[in-house]
């Protein structure tokens, strides 16, 4: 839901109570099946994280891709 609103738009759907319930219900869903899926394939969540966040910061270099939406192979190198 939120990947496509604006930030106002992601402000206004978390003060409606009906709405924000929704977004915590299905984000706690989300969570228990992550981490379900994580103890069930023996995988460290935490270390799945971090080698991530490397490898996006190597695709996405801060001085280039800071406030912008490029795919990394957009971002001029």
């Amino acid at each position: 839901m939120f990947q496509w609103l604006t930030p106002a738009e992601s402000t206004a759907v978390m003060g409606d109570p009906v709405r924000s319930a929704r977004v915590r219900e299905e984000m706690a869903d989300v969570f228990a099946y992550l981490l379900r899926m994580a103890d069930v394939l023996d995988l460290d969540v935490e270390q799945a994280l971090a080698d991530k966040i490397e490898v996006n910061r190597c695709k996405y270099p801060a001085h280039l891709a800071r406030g912008r939406a490029d795919k990394y192979t957009q971002l001029r190198r």
